[in-house]
């Protein structure tokens, strides 16, 4: 058996859903909530966990992305479009979060064995693959240039990207985090995307080179696969596979014991956005 098996085929998989609570809630607390699942995870707190969450309209920065020449003008637009922004912890550029975007978190420990970076990618790719058998054979991981948040972990089917991955590491434990396009329109939030980056730009010369959007090199699940999923269905198919995987899923939010540390978190993510976006 592999690493990538031997870390999906766990003892234990602890489950979080917030794919419905998260919705009326900032996107600031996802950040937070994998923080302190790393520390649990990575300190043996917890077994590896996996969380599911939903936001309403929000594009979550990177840092490169408060950087650019009229950021000020870029959140406004946000803003009037209906959408919040905010800056997250982990790499990347600008993504949107809708009710049509699931977020999955996969939250490994190395307190056993070290993982490498494009080992924890290769298990979301797996993960995503063991998701959606509609697909099988069909999904690729390469940049999709012209997409938003391009990266070599991009998740395409026929050269249009519907997925991206991110990585977060601390205290021994690593949060793999993906963004699946699952309802609604790619190119429409692609389209957002560009514009937010035209706005920002405004045809200054910049030190760093941000992304040049083509929102049709961007699609939702539901086009690419003429499937009428909702976001439901795949946290239902989640926790299918999960139970293929290990013979115990504990179906565990934040505990009261570990309230305090979530709390610690929270303060510094906020704390942390606030920075961010007042530069």
């Amino acid at each position: 058996m592999g690493q990538i098996d031997t870390l999906l085929q766990q003892e234990s998989w602890r489950f979080w859903d917030q794919s419905l609570s998260g919705k009326s809630r900032s996107a600031l607390e996802s950040f937070a909530a994998d923080d302190l699942l790393c520390h649990l995870v990575g300190q043996g707190m917890s077994p590896a966990t996996i969380r599911t969450w939903v936001h309403s309209n929000t594009v979550v920065l990177g840092i490169q992305d408060h950087r650019l020449p009229f950021v000020d003008d870029a959140q406004t637009f946000l803003r009037t479009q209906g959408y919040s922004p905010i800056v997250r912890n982990s790499g990347g550029l600008a993504v949107v979060l809708d009710e049509g975007v699931l977020n999955i978190s996969i939250v490994l420990s190395e307190m056993q064995q070290a993982i490498d970076i494009s080992t924890g990618y290769d298990v979301m790719v797996e993960f995503v693959r063991l998701l959606l058998p509609e697909a099988e054979g069909k999904i690729e991981a390469y940049e999709i240039v012209g997409s938003y948040c391009p990266g070599s972990y991009d998740l395409s089917i026929g050269g249009k990207k519907f997925a991206g991955i991110s990585q977060r590491r601390l205290r021994q434990g690593i949060a793999v985090q993906v963004y699946l396009c699952i309802e609604g329109s790619g190119s429409a939030r692609a389209e957002l995307i560009r514009q937010f980056y035209e706005t920002g730009v405004q045809g200054e010369e910049t030190k760093f080179s941000y992304p040049v959007i083509n929102p049709e090199v961007m699609a939702s699940l539901n086009e690419l696969l003429g499937t009428t999923f909702t976001v439901e269905d795949i946290v239902i198919r989640l926790q299918q596979v999960l139970q293929h995987l290990t013979s115990q899923v504990v179906s565990q939010s934040v505990t009261m014991d570990e309230m305090e540390l979530y709390q610690f978190y929270m303060q510094r993510v906020l704390d942390r956005n606030k920075k961010m976006l007042e530069k």
